[in-house]
């Protein structure tokens, strides 16, 4: 029986493991500052080993720094003795089965939190972090510095106050602080992605440059995916040249993974809506074609380059304009024989352009048009969904449109400045996640598009992608009209956009079955009393104590639940279920993969009864068991019945 760990891992911790595991001639010890005996790395025989060249000291060599990189490093490596409480009455839908998570917390603490048992699952994460225009962040991470310690550190100044440098950076610093803010947080984004995960983080001109090669040294230069331009705004600021654009810079977790992003049309997807109206209406396919034709000619200047399929028969809308001759000589010559008339159909001149078994393939599923007897050649059948659109680079949308989308689900009220668009993060999630099941994650969830994007894209495809929004509680300014409209700070916001959004996207899509909840999370200090860390600083008595207990006070079942879920790798999402076991409320998180119980006086009948359900994981505080016979029978008792469950107690 082992104990809850509390804390997330030292990736550090985990480095050296994994340079011990390579190089174990390269392990050595040292003492630290404090005199203290250090396990560490001799440098001199891991160069012999990578038998590379190594740059040291201040020899030239490509890289891009700034002050406090170091510190911004081992703020993404350090471990977090936080937790995520959920809060039951803030969430929506029904908390026990939603898979969508909204946390609120500083988002640097929450993605080491969702490292361990997230690692390598997420398919797409959108954001669209603060854009850098010269003044302090909500996310004033620990080592961000003043300007004259700024200064002092860049080698601006000296210790004696006095100017070295000619060129006085009068922004520098802020760069500074975004780069040590945004630096951590991409570092271990990187390590929730899937292998064939990819980020999109939207920017303006300030910190475009510095975005990329952040991104290019933390996921590799190879993995950037593109850049995409999006046109959204009007400038009238008067200056030399306006600026009418934002930038959205894509990184895959390994672009060797990645396959062609490719997506129905618009204009396919117009035809084949009003297609599925019409068999509404008539189920003779004869007549589903003409109705069809109609309708594509009284809208002939939308569907330019598409109008032509326009036939139907029973797989749907098709086109039969694909030239079945080779384009030039070398084509394949074998006869193909008519299914009426029974003799062989001209050939092309050239030949035809597929293989014998392609082509009978193709007749097969009914894909080959064939002419009333042999003197006119067969087509294949091009079917409306074939007609695939790349990702451009170039995106247009008017920015305002998405600001009055947000009112109009938001009472009428300018709430959020510069929301971003649902179409556009629709666009990409489309491109670049379009698995029916997958997960979506935004750390800056801001008014949380990403999150009705997701919905409405489940609601519209029947999908069942999953969303994890994260946005720090940032309070809303006093005199502004979201904090006159009652919403005190971001997270508000966020939360009744997505129960409105639900709201309307179930309406508008009364038939869809999707998921129209969110389990909301909050990030607090440990469930678990000081003592129970440093438990050196107490005295024997004050250990033994009967009023000394090492979870805190004000902490509940559900609390201890999910800080259990965090460390025993089970998503945050799974479902949840609650029995009674003689008299004993018991947790069933993910069919059974872990159960829990952590109410006082459990006895050995709710413990054999357990044992019976073989979970994966028990977990229990030690306090609970009704006295010290069950203590003494409790590993016994799941020995006979579930040897292999592993069990954990607080």
């Amino acid at each position: 029986m082992n104990r809850l760990r509390m804390q997330t891992k030292n990736r550090a911790d985990e480095n050296f493991a994994k340079l011990a595991a390579l190089f174990p001639n390269a392990v050595t010890e040292t003492v630290d500052i404090d005199g203290n005996l250090v396990r560490a790395i001799d440098k001199d025989v891991l160069m012999q080993e990578i038998s590379t060249y190594v740059v040291e000291g201040k020899d030239e060599r490509y890289q891009f720094t700034w002050p406090d990189k170091r510190k911004a490093i081992l703020a993404a490596n350090a471990p977090s003795m936080n937790t995520l409480r959920p809060c039951i009455g803030e969430s929506y839908g029904d908390f026990n089965t939603t898979e969508n998570l909204y946390i609120e917390g500083d988002n640097l603490e929450v993605l080491k939190l969702l490292q361990e048992n997230y690692l390598d699952t997420v398919k797409l994460i959108y954001i669209d972090p603060p854009y850098n225009t010269g003044k302090e962040f909500v996310y004033p991470d620990k080592f961000s510095q003043t300007t004259s310690e700024y200064m002092l550190r860049s080698g601006q100044y000296n210790e004696d106050g006095n100017r070295l440098s000619a060129n006085m950076e009068s922004n520098g610093r802020f760069h500074t602080d975004w780069l040590n803010m945004m630096y951590p947080r991409l570092k271990i984004a990187r390590n929730l992605l899937a292998k064939d995960g990819v980020i999109f983080i939207s920017i303006d001109q300030n910190e475009v440059e510095n975005l990329k090669k952040i991104c290019c040294e933390l996921f590799g230069s190879i993995n950037f995916v593109g850049e995409i331009i999006w046109q959204s705004a009007t400038d009238n600021n008067p200056r030399q040249i306006s600026t009418e654009h934002e930038y959205i810079l894509c990184f895959a977790k390994d672009v060797n993974f990645l396959t062609p992003w490719f997506v129905e049309s618009d204009k396919a997807q117009k035809i084949n809506a009003q297609y599925k109206l019409i068999k509404h209406k008539t189920t003779d396919i004869a007549e589903q074609q003409k109705l069809l034709r109609q309708w594509i000619k009284a809208n002939e200047t939308d569907l330019k380059g598409v109008s032509h399929y326009n036939n139907v028969d029973e797989r749907g809308v098709y086109s039969n304009s694909t030239n079945s001759s080779n384009t030039k000589p070398g084509g394949y010559t074998f006869d193909i024989i008519h299914p009426v008339t029974g003799k062989p159909c001209v050939k092309p001149e050239f030949g035809w352009r597929w293989t014998e078994t392609t082509f009978w393939n193709y007749d097969k599923v009914g894909d080959i048009e064939w002419g009333k007897d042999e003197t006119t050649q067969p087509h294949v059948k091009k079917r409306i969904e074939t007609v695939k659109e790349q990702f451009k680079s170039i995106y247009y949308e008017d920015g305002r449109a998405s600001t009055k989308q947000l009112e109009q689900l938001l009472g009428g009220k300018k709430i959020f400045d510069n929301p971003k668009s649902v179409s556009l993060l629709s666009r990409i999630i489309g491109f670049a996640a379009p698995d029916d099941d997958c997960i979506i994650l935004d750390f800056f969830s801001g008014s949380a598009t990403t999150a009705h994007a997701v919905m409405e894209m489940n609601a519209k495809e029947g999908t069942r992608k999953k969303f994890i929004m994260v946005q720090l509680q940032e309070p809303t300014e006093p005199k502004s009209e979201a904090n006159k409209a009652g919403f005190k700070n971001i997270c508000e916001i966020g939360k009744e956009r997505i129960r409105q959004a639900s709201k309307m996207l179930k309406e508008t899509y009364p038939d869809a079955s999707f998921d129209t909840g969110f389990r909301v999370l909050k990030l607090d200090s440990s469930n678990m009393q000081q003592v129970w860390y440093t438990p050196n600083d107490y005295v024997t008595k004050d250990l033994f104590a009967s009023t000394v207990d090492n979870i805190k006070l004000d902490r509940t079942a559900d609390d201890l639940l999910f800080q259990a879920m965090l460390e025993l790798d089970c998503l945050l999402s799974s479902k949840i279920e609650t029995t009674i076991i003689h008299g004993k409320t018991v947790y069933s998180v993910a069919d059974g993969y872990m159960m829990a119980c952590f109410e006082p006086g459990v006895t050995d009948k709710v413990i054999s009864e357990i044992a019976q359900s073989k979970p994966h994981y028990f977990v229990m505080r030690d306090s609970s068991m009704a006295n010290d016979s069950v203590a003494v029978n409790f590993e016994q008792l799941f020995k006979s019945y579930s040897p292999d469950t592993h069990l954990k107690v607080y």
